[in-house]
């Protein structure tokens, strides 16, 4: 199975594109595309500019980020309520994911040795 294949064969994680927005925000404050560009780098594809810009626009309505004009890009960062939102995810993925991630090498480990 090549790689494609197996992403073309993995979970649907498109809903999960507000968190991961927030997420690296968290360690800098981007720009639309530079967004779209990091999240491409840990998910395999791109969201394109019909995914990005409404996502954007919705956390902004909800407060959670807020863009500020630099030249001829929009710059968003995590307000303090986007902040206390993250954090509160966080906590949600470490309880409910959080035995799935720390015994995962196990299990491919498994899954390996059974094909």
């Amino acid at each position: 199975m090549t790689k494609d294949e197996g992403l073309a064969e993995m979970c649907d994680m498109r809903g999960l594109l507000s968190f991961m927005v927030l997420w690296l925000l968290s360690s800098r404050p981007m720009y639309g595309q530079e967004l779209a560009t990091e999240i491409g780098k840990r998910k395999g594809e791109k969201p394109n500019p019909g995914t990005i810009y409404p996502a954007l626009k919705e956390l902004n309505s909800r407060g959670l980020i807020k863009g500020r004009l630099e030249g001829r890009n929009t710059v968003y960062e995590l307000t303090p309520a986007g902040k206390a939102s993250l954090a509160t995810a966080l906590e949600y993925f470490e309880h409910a994911f959080g035995e799935i991630f720390r015994s995962s090498p196990k299990v491919r480990r498994r899954l390996q040795m059974a094909s």
